[in-house]
């Protein structure tokens, strides 16, 4: 057989990567996929598990064994009934996706009148696709077009120029993309928060945005941390967040049954871990506590509780909480400070206000019921909120005007002091149960302290006395072990590393048998090479120095022909150790076990 040259077998082997981008002259047909430069994240066809043969254009993790899409094209208008698609980068520079027939099903619209060479539609490692000119202004990108999901480095706009809001739109179903009436995003009311919808009614509401520019979220557990940062476009206010170098796999979800979740991915288990879930508990839901109630964190079991001040209307919260005095308007009133809350929603902003001036504002308005104040200055992000005048709001004052309607009470330090009015009657109740309470509560408080004190004193002294004692019994016995060696008997004492070498550190399998004071061992002796059996009595036995030593002396000076005889003796610590001569035939057996 001829060999092929050497330059036709380079050409052989494939040096390339999947292709990570479309042009004009090259569509993306059905099979096809790109995949971004670093393998990340993968763009083509697919149909959903258990839905039927309708399919779509998305984006999805190219690495991850779990499918997970992130991205939806045409989720609302899918290629019917195994029909083929074809994406493709049309001359005036848009993407197009078409069935068989030629039926467009979606497209960008970049409003490009006339063609331009070398426009290319590209998948970046981010998970961002965008349609990037030759000089590479990319004058389309699929970040700004988000479907149920947010990826590290999106941005999602919480107030635009033109009061239109793109907000994350949930899958209709486990398996439908298409899109449900659960959404979320800012609230077309108010730039300071965000909202998860239920159609056009709000199903959970994030505490408004209280001027910090960043805000950050360290994970134990896995060592990465999540950064959100608050960008001023053009007087346009967007949220994004990033994360630390080498996490993991993250990002921010609306699932189908408008659940807010920020997943990471566990590569040891193969699945997506969910860290932050809203609405969780269930009176997390918007105004679940109705007004004056608030959702209680801190509970061991969250709960709705009723505001400083106020009691149900009901025998449920379905009607909130009603003051159990009212404010009588001209009459002297006071605040009552409430911490670490979730401001309520329905909130006046009221800009360039210092503390002093904010609590006027709401004390001079008869129908005023709470406020709350943030300096922007002291956030450093005063100079990205802007009033009618163009100036720097360096404060951030909301006032609430009736009633208060989804708050809440946060667990881990977080939210802010919320200012309740309350009859000056009813703090001054509040104000002396406090005063009557709190000496109560520190009194207990002293008295269980000295009584802890004077436990852990005498356990200290019966502890110290035990000890004294042991040692005391401990050197008696030693004083009495001592006393063999005085007594006139010809009987050796072996050394207790020979006595746990000969019988293999009280092996099991060299123990001939046991009895009420111990156990007796079969072993060989270094040296002479002498069979031995050696009793270890029992340290529950009840056989203290002077027992043992008078068994030692005894049998030592009854040394008989017809008596077993016994080699020597040891002790060490807590243990006491006679060593016999081994007897077979079962004549040891009967010996040694008769004296149990």
């Amino acid at each position: 057989m001829t060999p092929l040259p050497v330059f036709v077998l380079l050409s052989l082997v494939c040096f390339c990567k999947s292709d990570d981008r479309l042009t004009p002259a090259k569509p993306l047909n059905a099979g096809d996929k790109l995949v971004s430069s670093g393998g990340v994240f993968a763009l083509g066809f697919f149909t959903p598990a258990n839905s039927t043969a309708d399919s779509y254009i998305g984006i999805w993790y190219n690495k991850i064994p779990e499918r997970t899409y992130v991205w939806v094209a045409n989720r609302d208008n899918p290629i019917k009934n195994g029909s083929s698609g074809k994406l493709v980068v049309s001359s005036n520079s848009d993407l197009v996706l078409s069935d068989s027939q030629g039926h467009t099903l979606w497209t960008t619209t970049n409003n490009f009148t006339s063609a331009t060479t070398g426009t290319a539609a590209i998948l970046l490692d981010p998970g961002n696709l965008v349609i990037r000119l030759p000089n590479g202004t990319d004058i389309w990108q699929s970040f700004h077009y988000p479907t149920d999901t947010a990826l590290p480095d999106m941005v999602l706009p919480l107030s635009t120029n033109d009061g239109i809001l793109r907000r994350l739109v949930a899958w209709r179903g486990p398996d439908d993309p298409a899109s449900s009436d659960y959404s979320m995003g800012g609230d077309s009311s108010s730039d300071l928060q965000v909202v998860i919808w239920n159609g056009t009614r709000p199903y959970w509401r994030r505490s408004a945005w209280d001027g910090s520019l960043v805000s950050a979220l360290y994970q134990s557990i896995t060592g990465f941390i999540v950064t959100e940062t608050i960008v001023d476009r053009g007087g346009e206010l967007y949220m994004t967040f990033t994360v630390s170098e080498g996490s993991p796999s993250m990002r921010m979800m609306l699932d189908y049954k408008g659940t807010f979740k920020f997943l990471a991915w566990n590569s040891n288990s193969s699945s997506w871990e969910a860290f932050i879930e809203h609405p969780s508990p269930i009176c997390e839901r918007y105004a679940y506590c109705g007004p004056f109630g608030y959702c209680d964190a801190t509970e061991t079991v969250p709960k709705c509780n009723c505001l400083s001040g106020f009691e149900p209307d009901g025998v449920n919260f379905s009607k909130g909480c009603r003051r159990k005095e009212d404010l009588k308007c001209g009459k002297d009133n006071n605040f009552s400070t409430l911490r670490g809350m979730k401001t309520p929603d329905k909130f006046l902003y009221v800009k360039n206000r210092s503390f002093d001036q904010c609590t006027e504002e709401c004390s001079r308005n008869c129908s005023c019921s709470a406020y709350a104040y943030a300096n922007l200055k002291n956030e450093r992000a005063y100079a990205n909120l802007k009033n009618g005048s163009g100036d720097a709001d360096q404060s951030r004052c909301l006032i609430w005007l009736g009633g208060l309607v989804d708050t809440g009470k946060f667990h881990d330090g977080g939210g802010e002091n919320l200012y309740l009015r309350l009859a000056s009657s009813t703090v001054d109740k509040e104000s002396n149960v406090l005063k009557i309470i709190l000496p109560i509560v520190a009194g207990l408080l002293i008295l269980a302290s000295i009584c802890l004190v004077w436990i852990c004193k005498s356990r200290g002294k019966r502890r110290i006395k035990e000890i004294k004692n042991k040692h005391t019994r401990q050197h008696l016995q030693n004083s009495k072990l001592n006393e063999l060696e005085n007594e006139s008997i010809d009987l050796p004492y072996i050394c207790f590393e020979d006595i746990v070498t000969a019988i293999d550190n009280f092996s099991d399998y060299k123990m001939l048998g046991k009895g009420g004071f111990g156990k007796v061992y079969k072993g060989l002796l270094e040296g002479g090479g002498k069979e031995v059996a050696v009793k270890r009595l029992s340290k529950s036995s009840g056989q203290g120095a002077d027992e043992f030593r008078n068994e030692v002396v005894l049998i030592a000076k009854l040394q008989h022909r017809n008596l077993v005889r016994l080699l020597g003796y040891c002790t060490h610590e807590d243990e006491k150790l006679l060593i016999y001569e081994y007897l077979p035939n079962k004549s040891l057996d009967a010996f040694l076990f008769g004296m149990f």
